[in-house]
């Protein structure tokens, strides 16, 4: 028995071979040259992300550039694939073009109630033209991607280019093809298929196409397929597989004129090709439209023209909600600029992580389109997961709790007070095993933070003091319900003595914008008027305290804690527009801070280009939808004592909406000068005044704002405003 296995396998092993060699020709059976260069990661900037509305199917793509960048499998925190592209060849000429470098680039959404992107790519030299049309399957975990090659002129070659990086990292990665033995009904035949595998990561792909491919090869980063294309015009000497290394597979698509490609994601047991049979592009796109379909029916409508965008903006939440870790809502699907030096080791989070702060966002945003179940996920998580013994939440984590950077900030562990209270979760259980643990950590460390809400100064923060005092409130109601008295006088008495000295302790007299009085940004000691130097991050240097302004005070009328119309507030925003405001052929945006030095160099190059973590921050669009509501608030007050109807904030809303890019992804920040070429246009698109930049697009916090403000426009005030707050410190009688 032992010798017939053996030469069975043998037996198989060569007919793979004959059948390689009928494919290929003179084939190496293993790629030189491992383990390749340094994988990285994709642009941030993303024009679209998509996955299914199902819980079943646990994988998700993103498109930018023309191409697939990451898709994330089994989960929201695990990216897969650098890129997956097409390359155009004149073998006469050897020339070759690339979807990424040497097209035109187009997204469509092609239905306002799904997540159906396509990409057109054409040719800059005019000679042909891509379109691709995505869709996912609910299983196995499968991208179905629907591509039309039209060739302008005759003798044009077609190749793939498929560039894994399983298990969130790039250089653990090995593969080679097989041929699928069995396959009835299905769009594949007997084709091969490329497969990849990452050990460590217990993660596989495997790449098929309707199409016959030939010329198949598996070879490092630096040494592919490419690199003969541009050499030979062709794959003259492919390899069978590659070693453990940055993986690079390409190969020729026979008949590339109308055909599917399926990109199959298990574990490195999992075989998927049965899996396939009698699955088909239309029928999985029927089915994934219709679940979308379902579930836009549900939403809010708002003012038409926003609608659209309101829609993509509530889809793009609930696929950022981890679909086994529920109630996990990560920042963004990306990994702004790369994510710094390489992408070889999983030790790279980037902004799929989860962060109270942004869960809160988000959780304000679902309550606005009235999913309460999303909301109460969303804080079972941040109670049940993710917040530590003593109370407090970590900067951010993975989706198991664990911490993944190693700060603290004080805003995080209020805002579950906030929304535990805005919930009605008054129970005794979570408030003696959760909420009370929380507002006895502030009490017991507030109001100064280790960290703001830009994550890199401490002391004494407008926005951080804000949520503070909020959070305090609503536990100290919450405990009241609970029969716990001393504690709520406790937190009462805190929030009041805060609320009394904010000003004292973030608000100088002294300044250089307007009249000297208005609110900071941040001061390390609580002494706005003591002139201490600041450092801030990112290499932009030392400044006085009282230089650095930002919009975060806003925060304290959002809230509840000063009225829209406070003299302090008023003087505030003018020295915000003075200082941080800059006008865009989009409208007006903001900078988080004067000096920022979070975002791409003036030169277009990405930020910590050097490695430095160098470069300047530019216009963040969220900042635009806070404003709004700053202004819708002021509207509010005036509609108590006068008889109108509240529309403040509708202008800050189409701004935000005309920031987002065709796909109707809206960015972290925006560019905020003259149209620039990008020097790096991996990590950095081209540059245009007023459009998207290499940082998180879509961010889940821009989009739960878009939503937050066109439902508070609606209602003519601010939802999302603590009531008990506002009756403690701002109630009109």
């Amino acid at each position: 028995m032992k010798v017939f296995t053996t030469k069975l396998v043998w037996f198989s092993f060569a007919s793979l071979l004959l059948c390689v060699f009928a494919l290929n020709g003179s084939a190496q059976s293993t790629a030189p040259g491992g383990p390749g260069k340094d994988a990285q990661w994709a642009t941030a900037g993303k024009q679209a992300v998509g996955s299914s509305a199902t819980l079943e199917s646990k994988v998700w793509f993103t498109l930018a550039q023309g191409v697939m960048t990451e898709v994330y499998y089994p989960d929201v925190t695990v990216a897969n694939v650098h890129l997956l592209q097409f390359i155009v060849v004149d073998p006469k000429t050897k020339k070759v073009e690339t979807e990424q470098d040497d097209a035109i680039h187009q997204i469509k959404v092609l239905r306002p109630d799904s997540l159906t992107f396509q990409q057109v790519n054409t040719a800059k030299s005019g000679k042909w033209k891509i379109k691709k049309t995505y869709t996912v399957g609910s299983y196995p975990d499968t991208i179905f991607i629907d591509i039309a090659f039209e060739a302008k002129q005759p003798g044009l070659n077609l190749y793939v280019q498929y560039d894994p990086s399983l298990g969130n990292s790039g250089m653990g990665d090995q593969g080679g093809l097989k041929r699928r033995s069995n396959c009835i009904a299905c769009e594949l035949g007997g084709s091969p298929m490329l497969t990849s595998l990452d050990e460590k990561a217990n993660v596989s792909s495997k790449l098929f196409f309707s199409s016959p491919i030939s010329e198949i090869d598996s070879s490092f980063a630096g040494s592919d397929g490419i690199t003969q294309l541009r050499n030979f015009g062709k794959i003259g000497s492919p390899t069978i597989k590659a070693g453990v290394g940055n993986l690079v597979q390409t190969a020729k698509i026979d008949a590339p004129s109308q055909f599917v490609a399926i990109l199959v994601f298990g574990s490195k047991s999992a075989d998927g090709e049965q899996a396939m049979d009698g699955i088909s592009f239309k029928g999985s796109l029927a089915m994934y439209e219709q679940g979308w379909a379902d579930y836009v029916k549900t939403l809010p409508r708002v003012d038409p023209k926003h609608q659209a965008q309101f829609n993509m903006a509530a889809m793009q939440l609930k696929i950022l909600e981890d679909k086994t870790a529920r109630g996990a809502n990560i920042a963004s699907l990306t990994v702004p600029w790369g994510g710094g030096e390489n992408a070889n080791e999983n030790n790279i989070g980037g902004y799929h992580l989860v962060w109270s702060r942004d869960l809160y966002q988000v959780f304000t945003a679902f309550l606005a389109l009235g999913d309460k179940a999303a909301a109460e996920r969303a804080l079972d998580f941040l109670l049940k997961v993710q917040q530590k013994p003593d109370g407090s939440f970590p900067q951010n984590s993975w989706l198991d709790g664990r911490p993944f950077w190693g700060s603290l900030q004080m805003d995080e562990v209020a805002y579950p007070l906030i929304m535990a209270w805005q919930l009605g979760r008054f129970d005794k259980p979570t408030y003696e095993d959760h909420l009370k643990k929380a507002a006895d950590f502030i009490v017991k460390n507030g109001p100064a933070t280790p960290q703001e809400r830009w994550e890199e100064e401490s002391g004494y923060s407008p926005s951080t003091i804000a949520a503070e005092i909020a959070g305090l409130v609503c536990a100290a109601d919450i405990a009241k319900r609970n029969g716990d008295t001393a504690s709520a006088a406790k937190y009462l008495a805190t929030a009041d003595e805060w609320h009394a000295n904010i000003e004292k302790w973030t608000a100088t007299k002294t300044g250089k914008y307007g009249d000297g009085n208005y609110y900071l940004r941040i001061t390390q000691n609580g002494k706005p008027d003591a002139g201490e130097k600041i450092e801030l991050n990112n290499g932009a240097g030392s400044f006085d305290e009282r230089d650095i302004v930002d919009a975060g005070f806003l925060e304290l009328v959002r809230l509840g804690l000063k009225p829209a119309d406070d003299p302090l507030i008023a003087k505030s925003v003018k020295v915000i527009d003075q200082v941080i405001k800059v006008e865009t052929p989009n409208g007006p945006g903001f900078y988080r801070y004067n000096n920022d030095g979070y975002g791409e160099m003036d030169d277009g190059r990405r930020w910590n280009w050097d490695g430095k973590y160098t470069g300047k921050g530019r216009l963040w669009v969220l900042l635009s939808g806070e404003r709004g509501q700053y202004e819708l608030a002021g509207c509010a007050q005036a509609t108590e004592r006068f008889d109108y109807k509240c529309m403040a904030g509708s202008n800050r809303l189409s701004h935000m909406a005309a920031f987002a890019n065709e796909g109707l992804m809206i960015p972290e920040q925006v560019w905020d000068k003259p149209d620039l070429r990008s020097p790096d246009k991996q990590f950095v698109p081209d540059l245009k005044f007023g459009e998207g930049t290499g940082s998180a697009t879509p961010l889940a916090w821009s989009m739960a704002q878009f939503i937050r403000l066109a439902t508070n426009i609606k209602a003519g005030r601010n939802l999302d405003t603590p009531q008990i707050v506002r009756e403690r410190y701002t109630q009109r009688n």
